[in-house]
């Protein structure tokens, strides 16, 4: 009998991605397509990153499709909106669900439609091997270019988990905020591995971090502002880069605290693009329970979606996969 293999889709604003996973959820390919952005700025309108991947997919695809060598498609899972909310919608994703019902069409299987938060929440479970988090409540952190939310989990659901908004940034993102001062520094988005390779370098001592979080929601426009301010007073890229992310660390800490204050001490998963950050995630780790998502599965990534198809799948047909 051919083995059973599930399709993940997603179509971030930068990145073009396809995941597939067996019936024992085990990955068997995590494929991604940067989408480009000119020297200089600092991110995509949503008519280019459509543009970008309705060229991106025909490849991705055909890539995917060598994975598949032996095995049999049961299903595919999409991702159609950035969050599991009413009104959460960008253009961005209307190419991923193109591709995805053109594909269940012309196979013949079932379709799955999810939210990106959802398949960074999975892949984030996945690849800390942290699965009991499917059966339990759990704090989580979104933290990337596009949100910078902290959430409380209360269960996984057949089209996701139930994610209640606890609070977060009121005005810039963590990676928006990566991304801005990289680019003044003169690094190419998006920046948050060049940065992180900068503050590594950095050999001036860093002034202690100046935050601003009132409960579980934070502030981080003025960050720039500083950044802007030593960048033009001391010229050191390596100091700019570290106080930064230092100050990035300790506002998501106190966002943590706050999330244990407000619901009381529990497992917390990190997750987006932003937690690839080694620097940012050793300052996390001594909080308690936490749990972070490796590199390939911090960054946006379709594993999560193909994983997330899996256990929809399984609840569709009685398997219980």
């Amino acid at each position: 009998m051919k083995p059973e293999y599930f399709l993940g889709i997603d179509t971030s604003n930068y990145t073009t991605s396809a995941a597939i996973v067996d019936a024992d959820g085990c990955v068997i390919a995590n494929c991604k397509r940067p989408l480009p952005v000119a020297p200089g700025e600092c991110g995509l309108r949503q008519s280019d990153a459509v543009f970008s991947h309705v060229k991106n997919l025909p490849s991705l695809m055909e890539e995917v499709r060598g994975h598949l060598s032996g095995g049999r498609l049961a299903a595919i899972g999409v991702s159609e909106a950035p969050r599991r909310a009413e009104r959460s919608y960008m253009p961005c994703f209307l190419s991923g669900v193109a591709a995805a019902e053109a594909a269940s069409a012309a196979a013949g299987v079932p379709l799955y439609r999810f939210s990106h938060q959802c398949g960074h929440l999975a892949a984030a479970i996945l690849s800390s091997g942290r699965l009991s988090l499917f059966e339990s409540p759990f704090g989580a952190f979104h933290v990337s270019g596009g949100t910078t939310e902290v959430l409380y989990v209360s269960s996984f659901a057949s089209d996701g988990f139930s994610v209640e908004l606890v609070g977060g940034t009121a005005d810039l993102n963590a990676g928006q905020l990566v991304d801005r001062v990289g680019v003044m520094l003169g690094l190419r988005f998006p920046c948050g591995p060049a940065l992180e390779e900068l503050a590594n370098a950095c050999t001036s001592r860093v002034p202690k971090p100046r935050i601003s979080v009132r409960g579980t929601s934070a502030n981080l426009s003025g960050i720039e502002n500083q950044a802007q301010k030593m960048w033009k007073e001391t010229g050191d890229a390596p100091l700019v880069a570290a106080y930064v992310l230092d100050v990035i660390a300790a506002t998501l800490a106190e966002l943590t605290r706050a999330l244990f204050a407000e619901r009381g001490e529990m497992p917390v998963l990190y997750a987006g693009g932003v937690m690839c950050n080694k620097r940012i995630r050793a300052r996390l780790t001594p909080l308690g329970d936490t749990a972070f998502a490796e590199p390939q599965y911090s960054a946006d990534n379709a594993a999560g979606i193909a994983l997330l198809c899996r256990r929809r799948h399984g609840e569709c047909c009685g398997t219980g996969i």
